[in-house]
């Protein structure tokens, strides 16, 4: 389809603070392997920063934005529950 250009409108930001590079790393690390499933409508980046796991999402139309990020929240947190479950002291 020459010429149609998507138009990346919808957009947001999330930022969780880990308190440690090494925790945020490890989850960085661990979701980064899940691309986005239509990434012709939604975009995802991730970086880490001072102990905090930052991603920006942006898609075409806010469906897409709210599912991807609704999914992203989910592995978001259940690698989170694992750090704050065997994490805690381990040598990396």
């Amino acid at each position: 389809m020459a010429g149609l250009q998507a138009q990346w409108d919808f957009s947001c930001d999330l930022e969780v603070d880990y308190e440690s590079e090494e925790n945020a790393s490890m989850v960085y690390a661990a979701l980064d392997v899940d691309k986005e499933l239509q990434p012709d409508k939604v975009k995802r980046q991730m970086s880490v920063s001072n102990g905090k796991l930052i991603v920006h999402f942006e898609a075409v139309e806010a469906r897409f934005l709210r599912a991807s990020f609704s999914a992203f929240v989910d592995v978001l947190t259940l690698a989170t529950k694992t750090i704050e479950e065997f994490g805690q002291g381990m040598e990396l």
